[in-house]
């Protein structure tokens, strides 16, 4: 279960500190997913941010399993970047300087988690098989997009935190990725946190919420 209780983050600025985030409650099963809406600035990447450790919140909390996140050392923290999360971000981050099947499998070597058999599959799911030999210049958008997702999930994490997955891509190959992207979540067994301005994109998933004014209004489905 990922929970997120009372949480405010506001970001320092010359006339004062401005609010982001003004009491944000979310609960999500593992093995669940939800789509993150809202106006630009309103919150959504900085909500992802601060649940894979990449920033602090004022004060509320988010729970793993009943385990906290606040207080934790930054090592702790990149360990459970590692370990218990996979990323994929509107832009690739994939590193240039890698072939197709070593970007696909870095996070899970990083972390000790490197399957073979699965790696194999990701790459035959994705469409990856006859391009592991490839770089990332070599690629198109949704190929390079492919590759970021297999990446995430390479180590089977229990959570996929996505921003914008698709944002680069246009709509036929949005939904095409999306939609290998929940099939192979499914089969991981993880749960799906995802930030994205399209309520086509949105209405795929489990459950919808929208950040409005630093709060969280709930949708239907």
């Amino acid at each position: 279960m990922l929970a997120i209780e009372q949480l405010y983050k506001s970001f320092p600025t010359p006339q004062g500190p401005l609010p982001i985030l003004q009491g944000v409650d979310v609960r999500l099963a593992r093995g669940s997913s939800l789509a993150l809406m809202g106006e630009s600035g309103s919150g959504k990447s900085t909500l992802l941010h601060l649940v894979a450790g990449l920033d602090r919140a004022d004060s509320g909390r988010i729970l793993i399993d009943d385990v906290p996140l606040d207080g934790r050392s930054e090592a702790s923290l990149a360990q459970w970047r590692r370990e218990g999360i996979g990323l994929v971000f509107q832009q690739y981050n994939l590193i240039s300087s890698l072939d197709v099947g070593l970007n696909l499998t870095f996070q899970a070597r990083l972390a000790g988690r490197h399957d073979p058999h699965w790696a194999a599959y990701l790459a035959q799911r994705l469409g990856l098989a006859d391009l592991l030999e490839r770089y990332p210049e070599q690629l198109s958008g949704g190929q390079q997009q492919r590759v970021a997702i297999g990446r995430a999930l390479a180590g089977r994490p229990a959570w996929l935190l996505a921003d914008e997955p698709t944002g680069s891509l246009d709509e036929a190959s949005s939904d095409e990725v999306l939609s290998l992207l929940l099939q192979l979540v499914a089969e991981a067994g993880s749960g799906v946190l995802m930030v994205t301005h399209s309520p086509r994109l949105a209405a795929r998933l489990q459950h919808r919420c929208y950040l409005q004014a630093g709060r969280v209004r709930p949708e239907q489905g």
